[in-house]
C-alpha cells in the first residue's frame, strides 16, 4: 500500500522517548508491555475491507496528477472505541490511567470527562474522546491491531450506504457538511447507526478520529505550536499540497490532524482500530 511516512509503532516511539527525555526505564518497560504482549482480540468488532484504490485529497508528493493510491485489504473496527471499552483497557493496563500516564504521552485534559470510578451510564456507549495518539495506539495494540493510516481511513470514509465512493454526490457532501458546521462543544452521542457500503458506522457525524500517520499530513509543523487544540480545528492545512478542494469536509479533518501532536487531546477526537489481514502461508 502506498503510505505517507509514519511516526513508527508505539514500541519504537516509546523507546526513543526514553533516550530523548530520560523517562525512567521502569515506566517505559511497563508501557512497552502493551505492544510486546498484544492479545489476540475477538474479530467480532471488525469488518474486512476489500483492496482498492482512492484518489486522495493529498498529493503526497506525487504531483498534480495525483495518481490513485493503492489500498491493500485490511480489517477496520465497525464503530469507534467506546468510553466503557477504553476505561476497561486502562484498568487492565493502569499505566494508561490519567493519574499515572506521563505528561509526554498525554496532556492535562486526557480522559478528563471520565470520573475516576468509571464512566456514567450515559457515557458508556459514547465514543471515547480526550485521548492522545499514544494512548489510542496502545489500545489498538492491546487488541493485536493498530490505528488506520490516513489513506485507509479516507478510503472507507468516502463511502455512503450504497456506493464505495460517494464524494461526487452533492447530496452526500451536504449531509456531511451539515455535521461539520455544528458547534464542537457538545458531547458525542452513542456509537452506532446505519453502516456505510463497507459495513462501517460513524465515519462522519460523530467524532474526529486519530490516524496512525497523522503527523505526516503536514509539511511544516508550525501549526502544532499555537495553543489549545480545540481551537485549531480549521487551521494548519495550508502547507499541504491538496487535490479536490471542493471536498471541504475531508480537508477539515486534515486541518485538525495536522495541527496536533501525539500528546494532544480534544473533546471531539477519538479513534477506531485497524488490523492487517493474516499473512498467507506459502
Amino acid at each position: 500500500m502506498s503510505t505517507l511516512s509514519r511516526p513508527g509503532n508505539t514500541s519504537t516511539v516509546l523507546a526513543s522517548l526514553r533516550v530523548s527525555f530520560g523517562i525512567p526505564l521502569l515506566i517505559v518497560a511497563s508501557l512497552l508491555s502493551i505492544s510486546g504482549i498484544a492479545q489476540a482480540a475477538s474479530m467480532e468488532n471488525y469488518q474486512a475491507i476489500p483492496a482498492g484504490s482512492i484518489d486522495s485529497v493529498l498529493s503526497a508528493g506525487r504531483g498534480l496528477s495525483n495518481l490513485p493510491v493503492k489500498i491493500n485489504a485490511f480489517y477496520l473496527r465497525t464503530q469507534p472505541v467506546t468510553t466503557a471499552e477504553f476505561f476497561a483497557f486502562t484498568k487492565a493496563h493502569p499505566e494508561w490511567e490519567k493519574a499515572n500516564i506521563p505528561s509526554i504521552f498525554a496532556d492535562e485534559s486526557y480522559l478528563s470527562q471520565i470520573p475516576d470510578t468509571g464512566p456514567e451510564a450515559s457515557q458508556a456507549d459514547t465514543p471515547v474522546t480526550q485521548v492522545s495518539w499514544f494512548a489510542a495506539q496502545a489500545y489498538c495494540e492491546s487488541e493485536g491491531g493498530r490505528l488506520p493510516s490516513w489513506y485507509e481511513w479516507e478510503y472507507v470514509a468516502a463511502a455512503d450506504e450504497t456506493h464505495a465512493d460517494a464524494r461526487k454526490d452533492p447530496k452526500w457532501r451536504a449531509k456531511i457538511l451539515s455535521w461539520y458546521s455544528q458547534p464542537g462543544s457538545s458531547s458525542p452521542v452513542k456509537v452506532g447507526g446505519a453502516p456505510n457500503y463497507y459495513g462501517i458506522s460513524n465515519m462522519h457525524g460523530l467524532i474526529w478520529e486519530w490516524v496512525d500517520d497523522f503527523n505526516a499530513l503536514l509539511v511544516s509543523a508550525d501549526s502544532r505550536n499555537q495553543g489549545d487544540p480545540d481551537q485549531l480545528q480549521y487551521c494548519g492545512a495550508g502547507a499541504i499540497s491538496l487535490q479536490d478542494r471542493d471536498n471541504f469536509a475531508i480537508l477539515m479533518r486534515v486541518a485538525l490532524l495536522s495541527a496536533m501532536n501525539g500528546a494532544n487531546t480534544t473533546r471531539q477526537l477519538g479513534f477506531r482500530c485497524a488490523k492487517n489481514l493474516p499473512q498467507e502461508k506459502p
